[in-house]
């Protein structure tokens, strides 16, 4: 069923247009991957989808009744105080239920009235009606796979949040919506690696429609099922995954390219021919050869590489071949320890990939190494004629108060007019935009300038913290390129999976403390590192399932102890259940915690070993799942014994 159709929408903004003869359709379940250079009005698109913006020329069709959630820049919590109320959204009457049932159940202790009873009755049925169980849970779910716990979210501030973590609550709270529609802006902007992977999967196993703009390759060959590129002031829909549109985009472009050179050669001929012969014998033929090519309809270029950054890496030194030494060292924020006894190093054109959870201390352990933090322990140091640049995750290093001109003029103080108007010329700035302060730049903007004062260091050593943040596709690919192409050695902090797969030649894993150093690239990781996946998955899996036991004995009185046959023996029942579960609940976790230990890995029997205790987790998964049904009828017993005796109560 279509939920949306654009017919030849355009939007000009003034004399400005944006983009232009627009038409396509989205069906019901289809997930849409909306792609482009930064400026070609992705963004825009969305809120033409919202109803903030109208078209300029042309139609959107909604299907009635259609319901769109945005996930907006500047959110609106409501009045909502803590953390879990923000992720909770619209489902606030059916939680404030929850929370009711919850006092009435203890209020029940001493007052079993029969209009006590009643109401709680009443409002429990109601609750489970409308599925309260399962959302309380679900919310639960989704607050745990983007990083927050979800019982601590039930008491933590909103105003006790970082901007990153406010970014996760929002896409949590857009998840939870009753939207028919969502539009996903660059979600995976404040996820790490496992963060990003539950999303897909989450989005996987919905069946919502899903618009998604993001600059994550991976991400986007594991979500989409069609893509609208917006490319050339238009935009071309296919129906196809992240992976087949990129090669049907590059056959889309050989032919374009062919028929604009085959037209060009026709054109040619024609005005040579109408040259030759306009003053001749032949010059009625001619002229109307001229008019013929006077209507003809021209065909465009294939969009080149401008508007994308020209971006070179060069070294001024080539250093010495031992780059970075740790030895035992230790790094912390006050008394918290982020990283534990780490010993590693780091030779000449190495390209480190280091990967860990939103948190763990990999941006600390970067300014360490750069004398910027200090550590607790051991050694760590940079070799001899090593020399760094560094770009910043939070883009610190761009000069917010000067010009575009001026950022590169105080760093390279001789150059004149030319070459500081060219080389930022060659990172997207042109003409006047060079005399913009620095915080007038969107984030795509202020990242490329950040590239630009990167490239002037001409360092044998270059950190990066998160560099696609803000960077579309081909900006990322230009980025892929150059360090590709780099004579220096790389830290490269990241989760963009394609770069780490594409450029990284070892890898450094940053988790519980410790880091593991594996001696191959990201691919290599990810292959030999599968069981964790798997951990995680059934782990997810089996907290969902506990957490709505957990919910039934929120919400249900706590019979007291009743000498009756039948209590006592639906009682004893759900205490060995319980126990039962916990016992599993603990091999469980000991198995999961050993498959996501990094070190295994890299141990020459770890692959196998991984192996074997994967097939262990899935026996355990069973034996859990058995549990957690038992469990379940136990705990649904005693509350339909303790609410058929009121004496009991």
């Amino acid at each position: 069923m279509t939920q949306i159709a654009f017919a030849g929408v355009g939007v000009d903004f003034g004399a400005t247009k944006l983009f232009s003869d627009v038409s396509c359709t989205v069906g019901s379940g289809e997930r849409w991957g909306i792609v482009g250079r930064n400026g070609t009005g992705k963004t825009t698109l969305f809120r033409l989808l919202t109803g903030d913006l109208e078209p300029t020329r042309g139609s959107i069709t909604r299907a009635p009744g259609l319901r769109v959630s945005l996930l907006e820049q500047h959110r609106d919590y409501g009045a909502a105080t803590t953390v879990w109320e923000a992720a909770a959204g619209e489902l606030g009457e059916l939680l404030a239920l929850e929370q009711s049932l919850v006092e009435q159940a203890a209020n029940l202790a001493h007052d079993s009235s029969p209009a006590a009873l009643a109401r709680y009755g009443e409002d429990l049925e109601r609750f489970e009606r409308e599925g309260g169980y399962a959302v309380t849970a679900r919310i639960d779910a989704v607050l745990h796979g983007l990083e927050f716990d979800p019982a601590q979210a039930r008491v933590t501030p909103l105003a006790a949040l970082s901007g990153g973590e406010l970014g996760r609550l929002g896409l949590a709270r857009q998840l939870m919506s009753t939207a028919d529609v969502l539009l996903l802006d660059e979600p995976t902007n404040h996820l790490d690696l496992e963060t990003t992977q539950w999303l897909e999967q989450y989005l996987a196993a919905s069946e919502r429609t899903v618009l998604l703009v993001s600059h994550d390759r991976a991400f986007l060959s594991a979500t989409v099922d069609h893509v609208l590129h917006l490319e050339g002031g238009t935009a071309t829909p296919y129906a196809a995954g992240y992976t087949d549109f990129v090669a049907q985009r590059a056959e889309r472009r050989l032919a374009q390219q062919r028929a604009f050179e085959q037209q060009q050669r026709t054109i040619a001929h024609e005005k040579d021919y109408i040259a030759r012969n306009i003053a001749g014998q032949n010059t009625k033929q001619a002229k109307g050869r001229r008019k013929r090519l006077e209507r003809l309809p021209r065909l465009s270029p294939v969009i080149g590489a401008a508007g994308t950054m020209a971006l070179r890496f060069e070294v001024a030194d080539r250093g010495g071949d031992q780059v970075v030494t740790a030895k035992n060292v230790t790094v912390g924020i006050g008394e918290r320890t982020l990283v534990e006894r780490f010993s590693g190093t780091l030779k000449r054109t190495d390209v480190v990939g280091l990967i860990g959870r939103n948190g763990s201390g990999k941006s600390t352990l970067l300014r360490a190494l750069l004398g910027e933090h200090p550590i607790h322990a051991g050694e760590l140091k940079l070799g001899l004629s090593i020399s760094t640049g560094y770009y910043r995750q939070d883009l610190s290093q761009v000069p917010l108060d000067r010009t575009l001109y001026e950022a590169i003029e105080d760093l390279r103080p001789k150059w004149e007019r030319g070459p500081i108007q060219g080389h930022l010329g060659r990172f997207g700035f042109s003409g006047q935009e060079v005399l913009r302060r620095a915080d007038s730049l969107s984030g795509g903007e202020r990242a490329r300038l950040a590239f630009a004062i990167l490239t002037l260091s001409r360092a044998n050593l270059l950190i990066l913290d998160e560099p696609t943040n803000h960077l579309d596709v081909e900006s990322i690919e230009a980025l892929e390129d150059a360090i590709e192409e780099y004579d220096g050695t790389v830290i490269l902090v990241s989760h963009d999976r394609e770069l780490l797969r594409a450029l990284t030649t070892r890898t450094w894993i940053l988790h519980e403390r410790h880091m593991t150093e594996f001696a191959g690239g990201f691919a290599e990781w990810e292959e030999v590192s599968t069981e964790r996946a798997h951990a995680a998955a059934v782990a997810a899996a089996e907290e969902q399932a506990l957490r709505r036991v957990h919910e039934h004995q929120r919400v249900a009185p706590a019979p007291k102890r009743d000498p009756r046959a039948e209590l006592r023996r639906a009682q004893r029942e759900l205490e060995e259940a319980e126990a039962a579960v916990a016992g599993l609940e603990s091999e469980v976790a000991r198995v999961v915690a050993a498959l996501e230990d990094p070190a295994l890995y890299t141990r020459p029997d770890g692959t196998r070993e991984a192996h074997a205790l994967g097939a262990k987790l899935e026996t355990l998964k069973r034996d859990l799942e058995a549990g957690i049904e038992r469990w379940t009828r136990a705990t649904e017993q005693v509350e339909r014994s303790g609410q058929s005796d009121p004496q009991a109560v």
